[in-house]
């Protein structure tokens, strides 16, 4: 039986994610230390764009350096590392080079030399560090996919087939040699924005491993409240809706964010939205690990985040151990005692799709539409439910792979109450 990993999103104390312009790396060990501390066995590390590739032709074997060093670090302490790569976007701020802004304004979905010099920086970061025996894999970059649609204030628009060639081109420039996970990782607006370029398909079935990213404040805590049963079951359904696109049905999912804000959550709450989050997540056979947001607070000295930004680490800007980390350390182990893995579910929810495998409707899997509507109904009286596609309920041989033996057909459309920003006031009044 294979246990789900445990780990955090590694945020520096000192510096936050600037420390990347002059790492430290006893600062760096201190951190990570503390982290291996509470039992946790991996970290997701970001090192930023502008960083590493400052003019689309030059890769700065400096900043390549430094990543193979906080990876190196990392393993020190005991844990295992993943590196993400086009790091463009970090709570509420962009990060892209100055060959994509302004003055030089381009695509960087669609522009065929920015796709190159993203190709390039994919393939020289995963060379750097993939020999390292804790080197996890390599993500394309979190949360890439806002860039390329509403609500960015400057978006880069693609198709959904333009989507689909950044994420092959970038999968592909990283060798097939077994050292690490290729994958990708998408927020929220993947599953539940209509028109959204990059599709559910493109998640589930494009690289290792599926990537999910489940916070509540997409709606679903406003909508019905932050410690309901949706809000602490939406991880664990945004991993069942996830394997409905999947054509292995064994695909592994990995929950690479989630995070107990306060802007939704009342101070105290956390470490309870935490382990019941965890909890029902762990239920599913599907999911390969957890990978809490994030280890540190951002420190109080640096302006202009939202709120929710300074208080999400499991400890404090000082480095002291939150109730949070604690909790997230004890519903680790807790998950990790289990002696008998969760059985498969065999009643599914019934997504209504086209000839692509497209949702006819996304907005009926958010947060109040149908399909989200049905699977909690059926989960809070009792029963344990995935998702399937229609294209999927129409045929008895692939039901019979995934164990299906009911399916459940959600009635009406809903009314989704998903947002795809976290804290549209604070974004608009310029995050002060």
């Amino acid at each position: 039986m294979t246990m789900p990993r445990f780990g955090v999103n590694y945020v520096p104390r000192q510096g936050w994610f600037h420390s990347w312009l002059e790492p430290d790396l006893n600062a760096t060990r201190r951190d990570l230390e503390a982290i291996a501390a509470l039992g946790l066995d991996h970290v997701r590390i970001f090192p930023f764009w502008p960083v590493l590739q400052p003019n689309r032709t030059l890769i700065r074997p400096r900043a390549l350096s430094d990543v193979r060093g906080v990876v190196e670090a990392a393993g020190e302490m005991g844990l295992d590392a993943s590196v993400d790569v086009i790091q463009g976007h970090m709570s509420s701020f962009d990060f892209l080079p100055a060959w994509l802004t302004s003055w030089h304004a381009t695509n960087m979905f669609t522009d065929a030399g920015a796709l190159r010099a993203q190709a390039e920086l994919t393939r020289a970061l995963h060379e750097a560090v993939a020999d390292l025996p804790n080197y996890v894999g390599l993500t394309l970059g979190n949360e890439v996919n806002q860039f390329s649609g509403d609500p960015h204030p400057a978006p880069m628009r693609a198709t959904p087939e333009e989507a689909e060639t950044w994420i092959r081109t970038l999968l592909q420039a990283v060798p097939e040699d077994g050292r690490g996970l290729r994958l990708h990782a998408e927020y929220d607006a993947v599953w539940y924005l209509d028109e959204h370029p990059f599709e559910p398909a493109h998640a589930s079935r494009l690289g290792d491993v599926t990537a999910i990213h489940s916070w509540i404040f997409n709606g679903t805590a406003q909508r019905y409240g932050a410690l309901s049963a949706e809000s602490v079951r939406h991880a664990e359904y945004l991993t069942e809706l996830s394997r409905a696109f999947a054509t292995d049905p064994a695909r592994p999912v990995w929950l690479q964010e989630i995070g107990a804000p306060l802007n939704c959550l009342e101070p105290g709450e956390e470490p309870e939205f935490c382990q019941r989050a965890v909890q029902h997540l762990a239920d599913s056979t599907a999911l390969w690990g957890v990978t809490w947001w994030c280890s540190h607070d951002v420190d109080r000295s640096l302006a202009d985040f939202p709120e929710l930004e300074y208080s999400l680490g499991l400890f404090d800007a000082e480095g002291r151990v939150k109730p949070l980390g604690r909790a997230f350390a004890e519903v680790a182990e807790d998950v990790r005692q289990r002696q008998h893995p969760p059985p498969e579910r065999s009643e599914a929810v019934v997504v209504p799709v086209d000839a692509q495998d497209v949702p006819l409707r996304r907005a009926d899997l958010a947060p109040g539409g149908s399909v989200f509507t049905a699977w909690m109904d059926l989960a809070s009286a009792g029963k344990r439910p995935t998702v399937v596609t229609s294209t999927t309920a129409a045929s008895a041989q692939d039901l019979a792979s995934r164990g299906i033996t009911a399916q459940h057909h959600a009635e009406g459309v809903g009314e989704s109450a998903y947002s795809a920003v976290s804290d549209a006031e604070a974004l608009a009044a310029g995050a002060r």
